[in-house]
């Protein structure tokens, strides 16, 4: 990877779940998920050796990350007779230890790799939306607490503020909902039998026929803020139903 091209962020070490490790007294897998997941990844092309069997929990002070477009991806693997299958994404990073964390590694850092088993795949161990899961050499003498820096591609690992970009969008809505009023959301209405595919408005349904946030529908929201403001896209669904829900509320009288 292009070193010259990371963006570094601050993290803090936390504590996991002690599965991925098999640490945990608890755990269904003594031996760690990662080692016997391993073999299942290595079929597929995935090294995972140079690494630990565990992973390191790295927390950002602010924001939640955003992941697109991984260097590898595994779908539906199969590695447990425990669960269903589960989905596996991968990015490559670097990790800085400063000194007063545990080590001495210089300004490119150690080579790592960021874990991302799909949330929407996964039945129990989730993260925090501000947490990444890494896999990376065994670092003698580090401890919970301790702060790291994580180099990222930009352009695929993001933090983003959803606060603020949903005050944003609430802004860019504002005086098209003013203007449009209860017509403006019929556009985003979750498409019935016979419904022409994109956002287009279902004939004949009168505008004062306001329909409740649950029956709009986030993929034809998406796609109209992806031809005007795709910035917004990285709003997860709930966030984006929320925000149209607010604007609703604010702006029609």
């Amino acid at each position: 990877m292009d070193e010259a091209s990371l963006r570094w962020v601050r993290c803090r070490l936390v504590a996991g779940h002690g599965v991925a490790s098999g640490r945990a007294a608890t755990s269904p897998y003594p031996a760690g998920t990662i080692h016997l997941q391993a073999p299942y990844f290595a079929a597929r092309g995935i090294d995972l050796s140079p690494f630990f069997a565990g992973t390191l929990n790295l927390e950002a002070a602010r924001g939640h990350w955003r992941l697109r477009d991984p260097d590898a991806r595994v779908e539906a693997l199969e590695w447990t007779d425990r669960h269903p299958p589960e989905t596996f994404s991968f990015w490559h990073c670097r990790l800085r230890v400063p000194a007063a964390a545990g080590g001495a590694v210089g300004s490119a850092g150690l080579a790592a790799l960021i874990y991302y088993p799909h949330p929407e795949t996964k039945r129990a161990h989730h993260q925090a939306p501000s947490c990444l899961e890494l896999l990376a050499p065994w670092i003698p003498g580090l401890h919970p607490g301790a702060e790291l820096e994580l180099g990222v591609d930009p352009r695929r690992c993001r933090l983003i503020d959803p606060a603020r970009l949903r005050a944003r969008l609430l802004e860019f809505l504002k005086f098209r909902v003013l203007a449009a009023q209860e017509e403006f959301f019929v556009a985003f209405l979750v498409p019935q039998p016979g419904d022409s595919p994109g956002p287009d408005p279902r004939p004949g349904l009168a505008p004062a026929l306001a329909a409740p946030t649950s029956a709009l529908d986030p993929k034809r929201f998406r796609t109209w803020l992806q031809a005007l403001w795709p910035e917004a896209l990285d709003l997860d669904d709930a966030d984006l139903l929320a925000t149209l829900e607010q604007a609703r509320q604010l702006y029609v009288n």
